[in-house]
């Protein structure tokens, strides 16, 4: 390891050419136009960015949530209880006070409160996804809007049937993988592989009572079993996409998974995304990836953590093909000069990002430029993952910048299928969740 004082300085990469990606959570989130500065949260600057694109959305969110302010939402996400009247009578109207945040018209940004009384607000009949204050607005939009109708079209769906995910009702399959790990090659592997077990998983939720509910709730006709289907399965790989991806990352950086007392992994700038809905099971996954694991620790570490999520960083040896998952709130050089360097916590076999987004802001880069000089002087294997290929272009150009090793990069196998809005510029092509990986290990130059 190499001391702090000896640690190369490094000048500020270039200018970061991409834009930061905004995507539509699974809770809608607020955001007051008094928020002072975000730091070195993505979350935080996500929201700040609704306002830059479609002035008035912010309010309009936190209207329809019945929220004051962005600090209050961000006391739900973390577990906390809301001081005001936060909550929905039934699901119709979470719902529908759903639906209503992306009522501005996609062409002019016009919210429903500056239309005069005699006009509304119109979907596009064929996506039924983004909204128009008139014809005129719907022509002009059109060649934008052609090139991603149809993808928005399961945006519009999928959108709804995550209600499946976070209420339960639809559990990716499990067990055992009956093939090999270097045979499942991507998703098309995986659903081969599952098989039957998909089949019997995703027939059992379409005839469910939850689906049944679900669709009578929206006030939408219900989409054949075909489109159903397909957004479960697109669902199923959005939630098994960060397991599956962390594995790649073992997998492809050859880390012993057999070691005594079990291996160790870092989730590096993790936020509410990562920790918020996610059960002990979700990474169960890995277990069936590596069936002869003597046991993987996986640390959640961000600032925007979870309060409710698992705090345990025990260091004891693991129980031979278990999974665990714990957190820590705060920046990860702090976390490793706490906690890794007093031997609190375990010494990383692997450090895993999920959309880092140093590339889209100076304070976020600030924020990571210690753990990214870390990660590169204590030669730690390091697997990022990136929306674009724009994103991809610039975040290398940074990591070349700080002399890193670039081992490998490319197109991530278990990116999600599931395609992701960018919610206040709707006619954006879509993105998907860690589309792209980058893995380093080292500098590439020596010190």
């Amino acid at each position: 390891m190499a001391p702090r004082s000896q640690r190369r300085r490094h000048k500020k990469p270039p200018s970061l050419v991409a834009p930061v990606v905004v995507t539509p959570p699974k809770v809608v989130t607020p955001v007051p136009l008094t928020l002072s500065k975000p730091g070195p949260s993505i979350d935080a600057l996500g929201f700040f960015s609704l306002e830059d694109n479609v002035p008035g959305l912010p309010q309009l969110i936190l209207q329809k949530l019945n929220m004051k302010s962005y600090e209050e939402y961000k006391l739900v996400i973390d577990g906390g209880t809301p001081t005001s009247g936060f909550g929905f009578r039934c699901l119709q109207e979470m719902f529908q006070k759903m639906e209503d945040t992306f009522r501005f018209c996609a062409q002019c940004r016009v919210l429903p409160s500056g239309l005069s009384d005699s006009r509304v607000l119109r979907y596009c009949k064929r996506c039924r996804n983004v909204y128009y204050c008139g014809p005129e607005c719907q022509r002009s939009d059109w060649p934008a809007h052609k090139r991603v109708c149809q993808v928005l079209r399961l945006v519009a769906v999928d959108r709804l049937m995550e209600w499946l995910l976070v209420t339960g009702d639809l559990v990716p399959p499990s067990g055992p993988w009956p093939w090999p790990a270097e045979v499942v090659q991507g998703w098309d592997t995986w659903f081969s592989m599952r098989g039957l077990q998909l089949d019997t998983t995703l027939n059992a939720v379409l005839c469910s009572h939850a689906m049944t509910t679900l669709w009578a709730s929206v006030r939408q006709p219900r989409p054949g079993s075909d489109v159903l289907q397909g957004s479960l399965k697109r669902l199923l790989t959005d939630a098994l996409s960060r397991p599956l991806t962390l594995g790649l990352g073992l997998q492809s950086l050859r880390i012993d998974v057999g070691k005594a007392g079990g291996s160790t992994v870092h989730v590096v700038g993790a936020s509410h995304v990562e920790t918020f809905l996610t059960r002990p099971g979700d990474y169960d996954e890995l277990s069936y990836m590596f069936p002869g694991h003597l046991g993987l620790r996986v640390i959640m570490v961000g600032v925007d953590v979870a309060t409710g999520f698992s705090q345990s960083t025990s260091t004891s040896p693991l129980e031979p093909g278990t999974v665990q998952l714990s957190s820590h709130k705060g920046l990860y050089h702090d976390f490793w000069e706490e906690q890794v360097e007093t031997g609190n916590v375990a010494h990383p076999d692997l450090v895993v990002g999920f959309h880092p987004g140093f590339h889209s802001s100076p304070d976020l880069m600030e924020a990571w430029l210690p753990t990214l000089l870390l990660l590169r002087d204590y030669k730690i294997p390091t697997l990022l993952t990136i929306y674009s290929h724009q994103e991809l272009a610039a975040s290398l150009q940074i990591l070349v910048d700080l002399d890193m090793h670039i081992t490998a990069y490319g197109a991530n196998p278990f990116t999600s299928l599931k395609p992701e809005q960018v919610y206040s510029n709707p006619n954006k092509q879509p993105v998907y969740c860690n589309a792209y990986y980058i893995m380093f290990l080292g500098s590439s130059c020596q010190l």
